[in-house]
């Protein structure tokens, strides 16, 4: 007998028994199954199907079969037939109807039956109950199923609880992984019951991995039982049908058994969650955390920010839409997509924001931690203030809002951070001064608390600096001094334990295909806001752009769509001595009872994308004020903006009559080919202006999009910060005034975006 024909040896041979035969006469044997029909036509085939009833064994089949089929040809059918699946052996099993069922459930799956249903039977079960989960009926289900449930140690553990970050699954998990058994979730209470994952102790994430994902995605239930001096997730009300609550135990009583037979697969480490209201079914990826303390490295984050930043030649592989990219914006999502998902994923949804016309592009992707403050209000900021996306088409968007989001999470505090303790006095020449990157006047700290009531979080001024106080640091590259340099670390991660003399914002960070783009895109955003900062304070009418010069077809149909809803566009050129294009795009109401002046900004090295970023940005804002505007949902700095502004009140925001418009040619760029090349670029000119450029990586293991924060201490941020320095002295510089504005002269109108 042949090798190849699987090890059917002297066993009988027939059908796999989800598959039934059917022949056509002259035609074919058909093979029906649940997920389809499957045809087999030749010479010979219908004899010998009728022959493969499951009655006989090799020698059989040869004695039985026609007289012009011989050995050779039915060895080399038969080799065919298995080698595709349709054929296996027939054990001595019970022909009982439920143990035919069962066997061909094994055979439909890719499994020996024969192997499988001993694996399953000969295993231990054990089940763990937590809280008013009935054990009983969990039992019942495995029962169904044939398995075997054991009061001690098992092969397999089900562990069914009513949420999957119950306290008492930190303890399961660690015994677990201690004695290197596997386990399995389920949650059969709820109106959404959920099955998964497997939890295998060294292959895959384990159950602090989940907790990690889970908990971060319940910023609102976490708010409220930190406020209650609560810990562990907010008790729900029994909610659920007896027939649901079966449903997912029997569920996970299925998942059960093809573990022991065998049956492994990627979905095994998801949650499947079924939506009984909707009849949906959703799952939710659990993927291993590098940096888990539970089963990864816990100081993976905190070494690699004491590594040099190194970069490297990036060559531009994508020029269009908002930036130049070393992947284009569909490799990028492809690559990550799976970071998206409302349970377990670091972005929680991707959606486009309906207000005003799709041709905006505005996509947001869950709350913004940059924008939390203390208290409800505080919550309420964070979950309102959405992160998002901008693009010139739609795939730009929700690439741009996938990277924010990611950007957002990754620049969060979860302890996992670098640090070193001290002052900024005990620290010595390692310590940046945080007033040369916050910027707060000192007459900004006499009226402080006046000035943060009457203002959002955004404008929030701190308390004085103190030098000699004791807190946490943590160490950026600087690219200029090749040497690790300090900041504190409050400054540097949204939500790190600080004191109030430092604050957190977003400026600098960013998010991109590789560590230089990412590098490129923060220098940019820090060079924009420093510009507009200058201009927007001082209230120097500025040049306008000439947008016509562009020849850009989605330039003039922006204009178009702006004109459809009764409002003006126009772009300022409000480039300041770095020399980096900065642009301002201009949208007002022509009608009705308020002007809703809306801006939206932009910098790159070309003035084509700088124009772009910043009309794609003020199209990303407008769906604030399309539609019926609710003004009582803004903070108060935005809400004053649309109730008070006037164009002829406020004449800077106008282009200045007296320049003439500037065209695309304007500011000689020249292309590069590698991202590195630009970063140098815009470094080499800081440098002469006496800066310095530092980068901190904050790239998570577990996410892998890379994020860094950018700072260079001495640039402005567009909030409200009026300390001496360039502030006052560049407009001198570039001609715009004859003299440095007063304090007391300075735009008393934060910027509200």
């Amino acid at each position: 007998m042949r090798h190849d024909l699987v090890g059917l040896g002297e066993q009988r041979i027939g059908f796999k028994r989800h598959l039934r035969p059917q022949i056509v006469q002259g035609e074919a044997v058909y093979l029906f199954g649940e997920s389809g029909v499957t045809a087999i036509a030749g010479t010979h085939v219908e004899s010998l199907a009728t022959l493969l009833d499951g009655t006989r064994d090799l020698a059989a089949l040869l004695r039985d079969a026609p007289t012009d089929l011989t050995a050779d040809k039915v060895e080399s059918m038969l080799t065919r037939l298995a080698a595709a699946g349709l054929i296996g052996r027939r054990g001595t099993e019970d022909g009982s109807a439920t143990t035919e069922a069962s066997l061909a459930y094994w055979d439909a799956a890719g499994l020996d039956p024969a192997d499988a249903v001993t694996a399953t039977t000969t295993s231990l079960v054990s089940v763990v109950a937590i809280g008013d989960i009935d054990r009983d009926a969990l039992v019942e289900a495995l029962h169904r199923n044939g398995l075997t449930v054991t009061s001690g140690s098992g092969d397999l553990t089900v562990v069914a609880c009513a949420d999957y970050l119950a306290p008492e699954l930190r303890d399961i998990d660690e015994a677990h992984r201690a004695a290197g058994t596997p386990w399995l979730l389920v949650k059969p209470v709820g109106a959404q019951v959920c099955v998964g994952p497997f939890v295998t102790p060294g292959d895959g994430p384990c159950w602090r991995c989940l907790a990690t994902r889970l908990s971060a995605n319940r910023k609102a239930e976490a708010h409220v039982r930190a406020r209650c001096g609560q810990s562990g997730p907010a008790p729900r009300p029994v909610i659920g049908l007896p027939s649901l609550h079966a449903t997912a135990l029997d569920i996970a009583s299925v998942e059960a058994t093809k573990w022991l037979a065998g049956i492994r697969h990627e979905a095994q480490r998801s949650i499947w969650n079924y939506d009984s209201l909707t009849m949906k079914v959703t799952q939710h990826e659990v993927r291993h955390r590098p940096q888990c303390s539970g089963c990864g490295d816990p100081e993976v984050v905190a070494r690699r920010a004491f590594e040099p930043v190194t970069l490297t030649s990036r060559v531009k592989r994508s020029c269009e839409g908002g930036g130049h990219r070393s992947s284009s914006p569909q490799e990028l999502l492809d690559t990550y997509r799976h970071l998206i998902g409302p349970v377990t994923g670091v972005v929680q949804e991707i959606r486009r924001n309906e207000g005003g016309p799709a041709f905006f592009n505005s996509f947001v992707s869950g709350s913004n931690v940059a924008a939390a403050g203390e208290g409800v209000e505080g919550l309420r900021s964070s979950l309102r203030a959405d992160t998002g996306g901008k693009g010139v088409t739609p795939l730009d968007a929700q690439v741009g809002a996938l990277c924010e989001a990611v950007e957002r999470r990754s620049g969060t505090w979860f302890g996992e951070e670098a640090r070193v303790s001290g002052s900024y006095a005990s620290l010595g020449g390692l310590a940046i001064h945080p007033d040369t990157v916050q910027q707060y006047h000192p007459r900004q700290f006499d009226d402080r608390e006046a000035w943060n009531a009457k203002h959002s979080a955004f404008q929030h001024v701190t308390t004085p600096f103190d030098e000699n106080e004791v807190m946490d640091w943590t160490p950026l590259w600087s690219l200029t001094e090749r040497r690790h340099k300090f900041l504190p670390t409050g400054m540097l991660y949204f939500g790190a334990p600080c004191p109030p003399s430092v604050t957190s914002d977003s400026n600098g960070c960013a998010a991109g295909s590789s560590l230089e783009d990412a590098v490129l895109q923060g220098l940019l955003e820090l060079v924009e806001r420093d510009a507009v900062a200058i201009w927007w304070y001082n209230r120097t009418p500025m040049p306008a752009v000439d947008l016509d010069s562009f020849h850009d077809a989605w330039v003039d149909e922006c204009r178009e769509v702006h004109a459809s809803l009764g409002r003006d566009v126009w772009l300022l050129d409000v480039t300041a001595d770095l020399g980096v294009p900065v642009m301002v795009a201009v949208s007002r109401s022509t009608s009705g009872p308020r002007e809703d002046i809306m801006l939206g900004c932009g910098a790159h090295l070309d003035p084509r994308i700088a124009a772009r970023r910043a009309l794609t940005e003020l199209n990303q804002c407008m769906p604030m004020i399309c539609g019926q505007v609710r003004l009582d949902a803004f903070d108060v700095d935005t809400r004053n903006w649309f109730e008070h502004t006037r164009l002829d009140e406020q004449p800077w925001l106008a282009p200045d009559p007296a320049e003439p418009q500037r065209d695309v040619f304007h500011h000689g760029y020249q292309h590069r080919s590698d991202l590195s090349d630009d970063i140098r670029a815009i470094q080499g000119t800081l440098e002469a202006h006496g800066m310095e450029l530092l980068v901190l990586d904050q790239t998570r293991p577990d996410i892998g999009l890379p994020v860094v924060r950018v700072v260079v201490p001495g640039l402005r941020h567009f909030w409200s910060r009026f300390a001496q320095g360039r502030l006052y002295d560049v407009p001198v510089q570039l001609g715009r005034l004859d003299r440095p504005r007063r304090y007391e002269e300075l735009n008393p109108i934060p910027l509200f975006m």
